[in-house]
């Protein structure tokens, strides 16, 4: 992720210094990025030479939370924090606690808000009236994950560190639960709950429904509907519509240039974050913490 924030950071002309951990690591970065300052040996032991003003927080899940404290604790105040911003509700609720303490912004990078296909389907949501209801999957490919040791943070977090990335984008496009009734069973080798489903109504006053198995076939999903469209994601850098008394589902055509160029998502987002403070795409890390309290409901099955 770092390699992808700085192929943006330069196609914005930002300047920036990084910090690795890994020799290897930071070696094969400054071999990508000649010009770009970079330190080794880790945030814990860096000593800020000059002033910063911003920080982007793209190291590994367990090392999110610790990582953006420092940088708080360094005097930088605008950070952009790698989704989900911590390895559980109780961690990402005490990283809002010191942001909130210490006056720091702190804003979740959840890029999918920024998709092209994404924006292009808020604006058609407002044309149609808004959304009336909506469904979404967050089926995980659980094989992908089984080879990571059993003490690994994604894995025994694997709704918080990766299923979140579909849900929150569902509950973006179609708004927080008002209400909300959740079920989960079944159970992995390395996980208490496989199997998820529950429904409810949003803020939006769209009924919404949602399910995942993570011990059979499947993949990501979100589907918004309206009085006159249903909007597919699926895959969610596409936008597919299907329009009222038709079967048929039709890829509609992006201006997806940026998400081509980089990855997606990742340049608007970035450039929102610099630029563009009040962009509504923009997640707080105290909205974040809110937000966990459904995740962990959709998790308990409760």
């Amino acid at each position: 992720m770092a390699r992808e924030y700085a192929k943006v950071l330069q196609g914005l002309k930002l300047p920036f210094d990084v910090v690795g951990r890994g020799k290897e690591k930071s070696l094969e970065f400054k071999a990508l990025y000649k010009d770009v300052p970079v330190f080794e040996g880790g945030l814990e032991h860096f000593k800020p030479t000059g002033q910063y003003t911003h920080g982007i927080v793209s190291s590994n899940v367990d090392y999110l939370a610790t990582h953006t404290r420092r940088l708080i604790d360094l005097g930088i105040k605008n950070i952009l924090l790698e989704k989900p911003g911590g390895t559980n509700l109780k961690e990402i609720k005490d990283v809002s606690d010191y942001a909130s303490k210490n006056n720091a912004r702190v804003i979740i990078a959840y890029n999918r808000r920024f998709y092209a296909s994404v924006l292009k389907c808020r604006e058609l949501l407002e044309a149609d009236g808004g959304v009336t209801s909506f469904n979404f999957e967050f089926t995980e490919w659980t094989s992908s994950f089984a080879d990571l040791p059993d003490n690994s943070v994604v894995k025994n977090n694997l709704l918080f560190a990766n299923s979140t990335h579909v849900i929150d984008l569902a509950f973006f496009l179609g708004g927080l639960p008002l209400k909300m009734s959740s079920f989960s069973s079944g159970r992995l080798d390395w996980h208490e709950k496989a199997i998820y489903s529950g429904a409810g109504k949003s803020e939006k006053g769209a009924l919404f429904s949602y399910q995942a198995n993570w011990q059979a076939p499947g993949r990501w999903s979100v589907e918004m509907l309206t009085k006159e469209h249903r909007f597919v994601f699926r895959p969610m850098e596409q936008l597919q519509i299907q329009k009222i008394n038709s079967v048929k589902i039709e890829p509609y055509e992006l201006d997806d240039a940026l998400d081509k160029q980089y990855k997606p998502g990742l340049f608007r987002q970035t450039q929102a974050f610099f630029k563009d403070p009040s962009d509504p795409g923009l997640l707080t890390i105290q909205q974040q913490a809110l937000n966990c309290g459904y995740y962990q409901q959709i998790l308990d099955g409760n």
